[in-house]
């Protein structure tokens, strides 16, 4: 874990590190609680039709899959504990899953434990997490690519 500083020399004013604290921990819990309550499609896509949304216009089109297939699949494997599943279905959206409810992980501890959330955010390194998910997300596509059966 990260050294993080208490509250009070929060790089950012208290109120907003404490908000930001709460919302980003209210996404994680409201996404975890949203995806528990749908059943991982059997295909390994196709799991965001349940919400009335249209079947994914590229495996209508071209019989391929786009490149984030599986998404919603995999982070309601995800959320079952179910993480060969999930990654079987989208590589990618277990890694956006698994930083998702780690983000919200630090945001309670931080609210727990009077620490601020302002210093762990400030100590991310933004740049090789957005190329790693860049690569993450261009490699799942490639193994969706290969892998894909309409």
């Amino acid at each position: 874990m990260l050294p993080l500083g208490p509250i009070s020399k929060s790089p950012i004013n208290p109120l907003l590190d404490r908000l930001t604290a709460v919302i980003i921990l209210a996404c994680a819990v409201g996404f975890v609680m949203f995806l528990a309550n749908v059943q991982p499609d059997p295909r390994g896509y196709g799991t965001h039709e349940q919400f009335g949304m249209e079947p994914c216009g590229w495996v209508v089109q071209y019989g391929k899959p786009c490149p984030t297939c599986g998404v919603t699949t995999a982070g309601a494997h995800l959320v079952r504990m179910q993480l060969w599943q999930a990654v079987n279905a989208q590589p990618f959206g277990t890694g956006l899953g698994l930083f998702g409810m780690w983000l919200g992980a630090v945001a309670a501890w931080c609210l727990l434990r009077a620490r601020s959330y302002g210093d762990f955010l400030f100590q991310l390194p933004l740049g090789r997490i957005v190329i790693w998910g860049i690569a993450l997300l261009l490699g799942s596509w490639i193994y969706l690519y290969l892998t894909f059966a309409p």
